[in-house]
C-alpha cells in the first residue's frame, strides 16, 4: 500500500524520539465510521528491572485493554491499525508534534506542528536520571 513507506518514516521519528529522550506520547486516532475502537494510546512504562516498555492502551466505547511490548514490537502491534480503522497517529515530542495522516484515497503525509509538551514522558525523564 501507498502510505506504508510514509507511515515507516513516521516510525523512524517515533524511534528517534525514543532515543533522543523527547518522546512525550504517541496516539493513534480518527477512527473510518463509527467504530468499537476509538483510541490507541502509546507510553512507555519502566519494569521494575529498569526495562522500559510501551503501555498500548486500545480504548473501545465501553473498556480499555493495556498490553505492554518493546518498541520494536510496538510498530507490529500499531501498523494493522493504520487505515482500519485510524486514519491519524500522531507523535508529540517536546522538539515537534509530527501527524501521520492518510487522505481519503489513502495516502499518506506527514505534518510537523510546533511542540505541545514541554516536558517528555515521565519514565523518558526518569530514564534519564538514571542514565539508562
Amino acid at each position: 500500500m501507498e502510505f506504508q513507506a510514509v507511515f515507516n518514516e513516521f516510525w523512524e521519528a517515533v524511534l528517534k524520539s525514543v532515543k533522543n529522550r523527547t518522546f512525550a506520547k504517541l496516539t493513534l486516532a480518527k477512527t473510518i465510521g463509527d467504530t468499537e475502537l476509538k483510541n490507541i494510546y502509546v507510553r512507555p512504562v519502566l519494569l521494575e528491572n529498569n526495562e522500559m516498555k510501551m503501555s498500548v492502551i486500545a480504548r473501545y466505547k465501553t473498556e480499555e485493554v493495556e498490553s505492554f511490548h518493546s518498541l520494536e514490537e510496538t510498530f507490529f502491534v500499531l501498523a494493522p491499525y493504520m487505515n482500519n480503522p485510524f486514519l491519524t497517529a500522531l507523535l508529540f515530542t517536546t522538539e515537534h508534534d509530527l501527524t501521520f495522516k492518510l487522505n481519503k484515497k489513502r495516502v499518506g503525509s506527514i505534518v510537523e506542528q510546533a511542540p505541545t509538551f514541554k516536558n517528555a514522558s515521565d519514565v523518558i525523564l526518569e530514564m534519564k536520571e538514571k542514565g539508562l
